[in-house]
């Protein structure tokens, strides 16, 4: 019993749901913004794969573009480039922010592979 002769937290009736309605969205908020961060980090992981797999195959030769298609994310834009020895190959692909509500953020992943002696040269 409280000193004022009422059970203890007696005058504290609702106060859970007002504390719980104050932070219920603050909570909802943190449960989309980590959703979003897997997202990207996954997302990117396959433009990383992507990226990697085009810039070997256009390395060796083959086309890279429609390689690296096979390896990437949904929606992503694939861009292979030689410049002497060297092949290097950027995949980039949108990432939807806080389910959809927001602009969407761009990823992207970057490769570079040298080419391989005796192949008939770099294809992008």
């Amino acid at each position: 019993m409280a000193a004022s002769g009422q059970p203890w937290g007696a005058g504290e009736r609702g106060s859970f749901t007002a504390e719980l309605a104050a932070g219920l969205p603050a909570l909802v908020l943190l449960l989309f913004v980590g959703l979003t961060a897997v997202n990207a980090v996954t997302t990117r992981a396959g433009c990383l794969d992507a990226a990697r797999e085009a810039a070997l195959a256009a390395s060796r030769g083959e086309p890279g573009s429609a390689v690296g298609t096979r390896y990437a994310p949904a929606g992503a834009e694939i861009s292979v480039t030689a410049t002497g020895d060297q092949v290097t190959a950027t995949v980039r692909a949108p990432v939807r922010t806080l389910g959809g509500l927001l602009p969407r953020i761009t990823v992207s992943g970057s490769a570079v592979a040298a080419v391989e002696p005796g192949t008939p040269g770099p294809r992008p």
